[in-house]
């Protein structure tokens, strides 16, 4: 899957709008939930209907964001119908609580096709495939913070698309409709730490949110289950327990496409 380069245009032919600076988090989500979707096109490709939609502020600022509605959604076997865009804003709730903010804001929000998730657009920087392989096969903090975050909150789908880096070269983890189950999962292409320890740092992380257990719990409830909460608070506690990043097997843990 390639990386997603957008940008708002008056007419097919034309010119694209300048850029806005970025905005913080507290703005962005402002965006999200109080803007118009004045336009909407399917992204060609994903197993599930994803949309890039464009969002128009009371005061005519414009900006984009990835659209997953419920009714896009294709049935799975091992995960529970209609639930894929709740797991989207898990995997941000979560990403906030532990400090690591990797995962762009995103929101539950009606749109052109019903309810869904809404999540804010991060342009990538523009690099050779060479060059991006290289980077995410390096052992630097944030890609073992996203390393660690896959495991815990069980992504069944890590491939080295969901994968970017923004114009000011900051990690951002996007994709996360196939997290929280219950039942273990986890397919990744980021195998650089499997069996390293954990950085302390990072070890720390998760003491912490350990302790913020109920607010935790309480933030993530009304988009997973009580089994999936508890399943995630398990690796979390093994993580702690151990000290180091899981073993993983060639046979069972690489996502389909999975470069």
């Amino acid at each position: 899957m390639p990386d997603l380069f957008l940008e708002i245009r008056e007419h097919d032919d034309g010119e694209g709008a300048a850029p806005l600076p970025p905005l913080n988090e507290e703005d962005a989500l402002v965006v999200l939930q109080q803007s118009e979707i004045t336009a909407s096109k399917l992204i060609p490709w994903g197993s599930n209907y994803s949309f890039a939609v464009a969002l128009e502020m009371p005061n005519g600022d414009e900006h984009l964001a990835i659209y997953k509605p419920r009714s896009g959604e294709a049935p799975l076997y091992d995960f529970p119908d209609g639930t894929l865009y709740l797991r989207e804003v898990a995997a941000y709730l979560l990403s906030k609580q532990l400090g690591w903010d990797f995962v762009p804001p995103t929101v539950v929000r009606d749109g052109p096709h019903g309810v869904g998730s809404l999540q804010f657009y991060i342009e990538p920087l523009p690099e050779s495939h060479d060059a991006n392989v290289r980077f995410w096969e390096s052992c630097d903090l944030p890609i073992e913070r996203l390393v660690l975050f896959d495991f815990i909150t069980n992504n069944a789908d890590r491939k080295l698309g969901h994968c970017l880096r923004d114009q000011s070269g900051k990690v951002w983890g996007i994709d996360h409709g196939l997290t929280f189950n219950q039942y273990p999962k986890l397919r990744t292409v980021l195998w650089q730490f499997t069996g390293e320890p954990v950085s302390p740092v990072l070890l720390n992380d998760l003491r912490r949110l350990s302790a913020d257990e109920c607010d935790v719990r309480d933030e993530l409830t009304p988009y997973l289950s009580t089994p999936e909460i508890d399943a995630l608070f398990a690796r979390v506690e093994r993580v702690v327990e151990m000290k180091q990043h899981p073993l993983l097997n060639p046979r069972r843990n690489i996502p389909y496409g999975w470069w």
